[in-house]
């Protein structure tokens, strides 16, 4: 088993939980290769694409990621308040035409790489369609930089404080606090709730005009953990008085971004709160807004901007509390966020295979789920011959129970029982077991697709890769994966590369 199973795909530690460690930071992979150009997660290890629009964590050469950000032209600098911040962002584009945002560090912010690498792949796990995602790092030299998901319609401060053509419409708003919740809901779920410094410039638009909340929130701004850059005006209370970042400091945070949607400008959270005090509604709501906004919704969203930025942490709601008042308000579900915000979608044709597709290929592009079950029971295990070397402890009556339980989980498998075999491959042979099957990966991830559930069966069909990365069934499943998503383009991008790796089993260049 490859480098690339110690990475993302210990048996131990399902991603999406913080605390992954990363292998020796000069290590290359396939799905982590620091070639631009290399094939990778579904396209490209640097920057290729691993499921739902998002690219494969990898490790980045600096020459890399010189290249594609034209030497770190300052003409590529993205961040807005790039003068005053000691670390900049950079717009680059990789030799496989993926665009990507750079955030390169002083040289002394980190100056082990091994604490630096630790903490990017501890944020480099997670994966959620509310985040522009952190898809690679570099530790070359001196060198430290992170590299992000591009997005490429500005940050919620350009269009709240900046617009040069509209403000930005009630609903849009709604919707912008709705998926940050979101995004803060899921870290905080998945074991990393701290986001440092989340302000109206930490939340971009994508290519959709969805908005997303920038993963380089999630990691520390240097090994010492310092935060809250911005204004003190608008830092939590506690924060200045212990300089550390809690839960709760988030939430507050998240109230003043609340007050940023609401009143289309910079408020000082106690000057807001004196307003919202004196039933001064009105006059804490931006002005563009007028008679093009629910008085009850705002009133809503008044109130839980009023709890986020209460002095005591501890009567501050949690993230669920605020994904669940703000669900409710959304009303306009239906209208796409690119035509609220007035912009352009910039439309790609889908890639699609060159070639003809295998009869796995072939129910996979169709999505006959039924049809890839019969040829997966049929494939069986062959595909794993070579992915594991038994040991004599693999010969204990741990390894036979696991073994049993395998086997338990295939005849569930067979069975169509899906929800008994996702127990089985789980509890009994993924999560404890000290050996790795693709196959199983393979299987439980269908099983996810069956029960309904795309974001685990792509993450296991991404771990079924991790373990064995030159097996077409596992971009098959992420093709799979992909288009239950809605991101069908990715979808078709992983379907290609599937067919282009088994034409090369064919010609005796695979497994």
């Amino acid at each position: 088993m490859g480098c690339c199973q110690s990475l993302c795909s210990d048996e131990h530690q399902p991603l999406g939980k913080d605390g992954a460690q990363p292998p020796q930071v000069t290590q290359n992979h396939r799905g982590g290769a620091t070639t631009a150009d290399n094939g990778g997660i579904g396209g490209g290890g640097a920057g290729g694409v691993a499921g739902g629009g998002i690219p494969s964590f990898s490790e980045f050469s600096f020459s890399d990621l010189k290249a594609a950000t034209n030497n770190f032209s300052s003409d590529n600098i993205v961040s807005e308040s790039g003068e005053k911040a000691p670390n900049l962002v950079y717009k680059g584009r990789l030799q496989n035409r993926r665009w990507i945002a750079v955030k390169k560090f002083t040289k002394m912010a980190w100056p082990d790489p091994k604490q630096f690498a630790e903490e990017a792949w501890g944020v480099g796990k997670f994966r959620h369609n509310r985040l522009a995602n952190l898809i690679g790092y570099c530790c070359d030299g001196d060198e430290r930089l992170l590299v992000a998901e591009f997005m490429p319609n500005d940050t919620l401060a350009k269009h709240l404080f900046h617009w040069e053509n509209q403000t930005i419409e009630w609903a849009m708003r709604l919707r912008v606090g709705y998926y940050i919740a979101e995004a803060l809901d899921y870290c905080s779920t998945e074991g990393r709730p701290l986001y440092h410094d989340l302000n109206a410039y930490r939340v971009l638009f994508d290519e959709d005009g969805d908005p997303r909340l920038s993963c380089f929130g999630l990691m520390k701004n240097s090994r010492d953990g310092k935060s809250y850059s911005t204004n003190l005006a608008y830092t939590p209370p506690e924060y200045l008085r212990n300089g550390r970042v809690t839960p709760e400091s988030v939430t507050y945070s998240f109230g003043t971004v609340l007050l940023d949607l609401l009143s289309g400008k910079h408020i000082p959270p106690s000057h807001a709160l004196d307003m919202i005090r004196g039933k001064n509604i009105i006059l804490l709501m931006d002005s563009h807004l007028e008679g093009k906004f629910s008085t009850e919704e705002a009133t809503v969203v008044v109130e839980l901007a009023s709890q986020c930025l209460q002095y005591e942490p501890r009567e501050r709601p949690n993230t669920k509390d605020l994904v669940a008042t703000l669900a409710p308000l959304q009303t306009k579900s239906d209208v796409p966020s690119y035509v609220m915000l007035g912009i352009k979608k910039h439309e790609e044709a889908p890639s699609t295979p060159q070639r003809p597709l295998s009869p796995l290929g072939e129910a996979c592009s169709r999505m006959d789920l039924t049809a890839i079950h019969q040829i997966l029971v049929m494939t069986h295990y062959r595909d794993d011959e070579g992915t594991n070397e038994l040991s004599f402890q693999e010969w204990t009556q741990q390894m036979k129970d696991m073994l049993d339980a395998r086997k338990r989980g295939d005849q569930a498998f067979r069975e169509k029982d899906f929800k008994t075999a996702i127990d089985c491959y789980s509890q009994q042979f993924i999560d404890v077991g000290t050996m790795v099957s693709p196959t199983v990966f393979g299987r439980r991830s269908l099983c996810y697709l069956l029960c309904d559930q795309p974001d685990a069966a792509l993450r296991d069909a991404m771990q079924a890769q991790c373990v064995y990365p030159d097996w077409p069934t596992a971009f098959y499943m992420q093709s799979v994966a992909l288009a239950k998503l809605n991101m069908n383009t990715d979808a078709a991008d992983m379907l290609n590369e599937a067919s282009q790796l088994e034409e090369k089993r064919q010609r005796g260049g695979g497994k």
